[in-house]
């Protein structure tokens, strides 16, 4: 089953990036079969974990429309502090590497924020919990997932508040995608 799964999950990827580029309606069907995809790969994982699949797809379908941004980033906040709780952190020298790219992201954004400051501080802080969490593990496949959704959180805030462009999705969501089914697969 996770392997179907996650064969569905990367074609829906794959036509979401041709439909972020050609056919915009395809959007609406493409996303949300890739996320869904997502949590049926990660069926079996631990309750917190299997909530930050769900809420990533649920912010997935918020960022499908115009106006639907802060409650998608909302959402992927609460997904990510469920993953920072199911794996939290185990020491503090974990979190050096991941705050430092938090603070460079956000060092690189901040001229751009404008009032999403404080809710892209919260976000930034949320990420950062979670990627430290994953790199405290021993379990390889959860690091490189956490790092991969991370760099897809570069795309989308290059994309939202620096330059809006075809080329941010077209990496950020195949990071995304693979982050999540790598978190998914790494827990089940």
């Amino acid at each position: 089953m996770r392997l179907v799964a996650t064969i569905v999950c990367a074609v829906a990827c794959l036509a979401l990036v041709v439909a972020e580029r050609t056919h915009h309606r395809a959007r609406f069907v493409a996303k949300p079969v890739a996320s869904a995809a997502f949590i049926v790969a990660g069926i079996g994982a631990p309750p917190l974990v299997l909530a930050g699949l769900v809420l990533g797809a649920l912010g997935d379908v918020a960022l499908l429309f115009e106006k639907g941004f802060l409650a998608g980033l909302g959402v992927f906040l609460l997904g990510h502090l469920a993953y920072a709780v199911a794996f939290p952190p185990t020491a503090p020298l974990w979190l050096l590497a991941p705050a430092a790219g938090g603070v460079l992201a956000l060092a690189w954004l901040w001229p751009h924020l404008g009032s999403m400051k404080l809710p892209v501080i919260a976000y930034v802080a949320a990420i950062v919990a979670m990627v430290g969490g994953a790199l405290a593990t021993h379990n390889v496949v959860l690091k490189l997932g956490a790092i991969a959704f991370f760099a897809s959180d570069l795309s989308v805030a290059r994309d939202k508040f620096v330059d809006k462009a075809w080329i941010n999705r077209a990496w950020g969501l195949p990071a995304y995608y693979g982050g999540q089914l790598l978190i998914a697969w790494a827990c089940t």
